[in-house]
């Protein structure tokens, strides 16, 4: 229901702004360019769902001979007594568990391309569990706000466009925006464990919460002692191991369980086939929205006022200038992404208003692009407090990295 609020929103404000600009200002261009916008975002959003078509079927169709090849009683035994507390609507050995745990190990190493059809897998074995079925569960909010909350190791994509930019070390941002995902992840996790009243001091959570931080400060340990060449050929080798290791475990499984090969990834496939379909008006409708509100003016208008009351408070307005990609990322990935060049070709690849704007792409995600696919794939239309904790894990991460930005860069 949140979401069906600030979908009505960004329309009635892009038109109201636009119609401010026509008015007082006699820009005749920007009911054109909202008109224009929504074309452009409806062929955006049909060709993502195409792309991500094949995406899905292929992982889709490993996970089913990977589920029965017996993956899920093998994950749940390393992970199953974390997973049991904080989904605990979720059996042990439920199919569910291992697409939850594939994912988030996709998304921790950056492997974008597999974490969302696993996360459409998680959420629709989730929603056999669930007993109202246009409603999120808990289990399901939870798997959503960690994924919003975007914890990624590595940030390889951002590192690559800043070398291509021209930045002397891409590899700066490395630390600060590890620092800042971590932060935002931890106020999505304490959020919904508040609302869902998961206690967290528990020894077993604690204990693996405790060997997750020591994971990712070996690899923060690791990986800045390298150069920029070596972190880019380090990362995308053990990415690019791992998750062929995974797909090649997947086959001898189902050797083993002498199950045909060939007939299950097909009847997975069909299922990620059917998924994607599902999904393309979901996705048109929230990229259509995001599209008139940012061609209407509404987001520059935004950034200018919040620029002036720091101003007024006597603050350092510095971190302003990179602000349009804070508010860009939970909106639409692809318009962070040009935003963030946009600020490094303005201010520079080494200026604070550079570095900033990418530690904002990397520390937070496209909230509102995970709410409308995940929820839409499974036809839940109330989202109760899901929204709410994934905007406060964006809020979270677009702090913390002003934070780590003036303790780092400034």
């Amino acid at each position: 229901m949140a979401l069906n609020y600030i979908w009505v929103a960004f329309f009635l404000i892009a038109f109201v702004v636009a119609l401010a600009k026509l008015i007082f200002a006699g820009d005749v261009e920007v009911f054109p360019a909202m008109l224009n916008s929504t074309f452009d975002m409806a062929k955006t959003g049909f060709e993502l769902s195409l792309y991500l078509t094949g995406v899905m079927s292929l992982w889709l169709g490993l996970m089913k001979i990977g589920e029965k090849g017996g993956i899920i009683a093998i994950l749940s035994r390393w992970v199953g007594p974390f997973f049991s507390r904080l989904f605990p609507e979720v059996p042990r050995e439920h199919p569910a568990t291992g697409s939850i745990i594939m994912n988030f190990s996709a998304n921790l190493l950056g492997l974008d391309n597999a974490a969302t059809p696993l996360g459409l897998k998680a959420m629709q074995e989730m929603q056999g569990l669930n007993p109202q079925k246009d409603t999120a569960s808990n289990a399901q909010i939870m798997f959503l706000a960690l994924n919003t909350s975007g914890l990624t190791v590595i940030p390889l994509a951002i590192i690559l466009d800043r070398s291509i930019l021209g930045a002397a070390n891409p590899t700066d941002i490395f630390i600060p925006t590890l620092l800042a995902t971590t932060m935002s992840s931890l106020a999505a996790l304490i959020a919904v464990a508040i609302y869902q009243r998961i206690n967290l001091f528990d020894r077993v959570i604690l204990a693996y919460l405790a060997i997750l931080a020591a994971l990712v400060g070996g690899s923060v340990y690791y990986f800045a002692s390298l150069s920029q060449a070596e972190l880019q050929a380090q990362s995308n080798l053990i990415s690019s191991l791992i998750i062929i290791s995974i797909i090649i475990s997947f086959i001898v499984l189902g050797l083993m369980k002498k199950i045909p090969l060939f007939e299950t990834f097909i009847e997975g496939a069909k299922e990620g086939f059917e998924t994607s379909i599902k999904i393309i008006p979901y996705l048109i409708a929230i990229l259509v929205a995001i599209g008139m509100f940012r061609n209407s003016g509404a987001l520059t208008y935004l950034i200018s006022g919040i620029g002036w009351l720091v101003a007024k408070a006597g603050w350092n307005t510095d971190f302003v200038d990179a602000l349009p990609v804070a508010f860009l990322k939970p909106l639409s990935g692809g318009a962070a992404k040009g935003m963030m060049v946009e600020t490094i070709k303005t201010y520079g690849p080494d200026s604070f208003a550079g570095r900033l704007a990418s530690i904002f792409r990397g520390c937070t995600e496209t909230t509102f692009y995970i709410l409308a696919v995940y929820f839409g794939s499974v036809s839940i239309r109330k989202t109760r407090y899901a929204l709410t904790v994934g905007i406060i894990a964006d809020v979270v991460g677009i702090i913390a990295a002003i934070f780590v930005a003036y303790l780092f860069f400034h």
